[in-house]
Formats: C-alpha cells, sequence, structure tokens
C-alpha cells in the first residue's frame, strides 16, 4: 500500500519490494490519497498482510486510521520510502525497498508503543514543539529539493529566527522545566531518531512503556552551535542547557508553541499532554 504523499515513494522501489513479495504470495498493489481510502484499504486486507510503503507519516496516518476504526489489533509491515525513515531506523529495519521486503516475508509483528495526545492524536516516532516544529516546517519547502538534507537546512533557518518560548514540561508530575526560562525546543519521543537520522532522545526505545522527553534551552547563538555540536557527536544530554526525563505521561503548557507529530504539522496551542499506550500497535520488524 502506497500512500500519494510519501516523501519518496518512486515507482522503481515500489516495483523492487513488490517483486519479492510477489515471489511468496499473491501481492495487490493500492495507491491512497484520502483517509476514506486509507480505511477501505486497511478494513479490505481481509486478512492479509499490509504492507506500507513510506516513511514516519505514513505510519502515522494508518496507525490513527486503525486507532480510529478500534482495529489497533490489525498489524502493520513497513517498506521504508520516506524522507526520513526514523522510525524504521530505530527498529532496525533496512532502507533499501528489497531488504525490506525480505524482512516483511522472514519475520512476524511484535507489538509497539503509542503516544496518545489528549485530543485523540498519536505519535509512532516523536512530537516536536518549538523550534523542531518550524524546522519541519521549513524543511518542508526543501524536501523536493534536498532530500533528508532539508531537515538541517531547515533547523538552521528555524533556529536563526527564533527566541524561544516560555514552557512548563512535567513528566509523570515532576516538573522538568518551570517555564521561568524560554526553550528552543520541546521533544517527546517513542523512537531515538528525527530529521533522517538525528539521534535527539538516544534512549528512547519504541517497546519499553516509557516517553523519553528532553527540553533544550540552547536560545542563544553560541549555545545553539554547542547544542548542534554536542548533539551530533552524542553527548547533548550532558550540555548544561538540556533537561531529559523518562515517563508515562507529559505535558506542556506556556506559549502558544507549533507542534509537529511524526512530521505532521498541527497548529500552534497552549497546552499539550501525551500518554503512552504500552504495546497498543504492532509492526512486522527483526
Amino acid at each position: 500500500m502506497t500512500s500519494a504523499h510519501a516523501g519518496s515513494t518512486g515507482d522503481d522501489a515500489v516495483e523492487a519490494a513488490r517483486r519479492v513479495l510477489s515471489a511468496e504470495a499473491h501481492t495487490e498493489r493500492v495507491t491512497t490519497a484520502t483517509p476514506a481510502e486509507l480505511d477501505a484499504a486497511l478494513l479490505g486486507a481481509d486478512g492479509r498482510q499490509v504492507v506500507l510503503a513510506g516513511g514516519d507519516g505514513t505510519l502515522h496516518l494508518a496507525v490513527a486510521r486503525l486507532r480510529a476504526l478500534g482495529r489497533l489489533d490489525l498489524p502493520l509491515a513497513l517498506v521504508p520510502l520516506g524522507t526520513g525513515n526514523d522510525l524504521a531506523r530505530a527498529l532496525g529495519l533496512p532502507l533499501d525497498p528489497a531488504e525490506a521486503a525480505h524482512v516483511v516475508t522472514a519475520f512476524g509483528p511484535r507489538p509497539l508503543d503509542l503516544l496518545v495526545e489528549d485530543g485523540g492524536d498519536v505519535v509512532v516516532n516523536a512530537v516536536h514543539l518549538g523550534v523542531g516544529a518550524a524546522a519541519a516546517e521549513a524543511a518542508g519547502r526543501w524536501k523536493p529539493r534536498l532530500g533528508p538534507l532539508a531537515y538541517p537546512v531547515g533547523a538552521v533557518a528555524a533556529g536563526v529566527r527564533s527566541a524561544g518560548w516560555r514552557l512548563q514540561v512535567v513528566v509523570d508530575g515532576q516538573v522538568v522545566a518551570d517555564g521561568h526560562r524560554r526553550a528552543l525546543m520541546v521533544a517527546v519521543g517513542n523512537g531515538r531518531a528525527v530529521g533522517g537520522g538525528a539521534p535527539l532522545m538516544p534512549t528512547a526505545s519504541p517497546d519499553d512503556g516509557l516517553l523519553d522527553v528532553l527540553v533544550s534551552y540552547a536560545t542563544g547563538p553560541f549555545a545553539r552551535v554547542r547544542f548542534g555540536a554536542a548533539l551530533t557527536a552524542g553527548t547533548h544530554l550532558r550540555d548544561r542547557d538540556v533537561r531529559w526525563a523518562r515517563g508515562r505521561r507529559v505535558t506542556v503548557a506556556g506559549e502558544p508553541v507549533g507542534v509537529d507529530a511524526d512530521g505532521e504539522l498541527g497548529g500552534e496551542a497552549r497546552s499539550r499532554g501525551w500518554t503512552v499506550e504500552p504495546g497498543a500497535w504492532s509492526l512486522v520488524r527483526p
């Protein structure tokens, strides 16, 4: 199943995966462009394995629709053809389409956690508030030309313009950020990487029943450079402008701030909350 909105769902890549799958069983390719079409395809699988061709956004939409339909019991499989493919990276799925299709034929579904926003939306990999959302918005304009490189370009463009936001962050009742200092970003993760492989939340695991929360106060120009270098080196959790926590529920409140969930941009809000639902859905993976 392919999405008309996936980052790089090329016919050659889809066909490479389909040839591998067809060698094991009868396959049918379905392209969806609307939630109604996706619903019909998911419910019409009739016991067959649904294989999605796309990235984090494609998984986000499919899982959201299954939850809305009350059918999270239906297992999914993935051929990573998005721009970032961050959850696929966290799960060790091959990024080569044919190799990913071999995983579908060789392994079975395993449960994964789901982050659920208070309004009912879902997160399969990560959600950003602040500069992360602004970076994703900027990256969207560069994706057709730069592919995965659009994310760091968008981050630079967004970071230069942002003065930060006053946000209170509470994890399992414990205050992680009190809102007195301006935060550059807040990230809530089920997976470890964002933006095409940047290990923003290196301790996160998509199946441990916990969410990871990171707050960066690196709003000044030198602090941002230091934070970026530490992120590249994988030492950013020790940066003096970073706060980090793990738990089952997080709330973020304060100044209106943009939100990006799995690459899907949402509007600004003053208050948001997410709760982890352990093992809520399943994906074929090693």
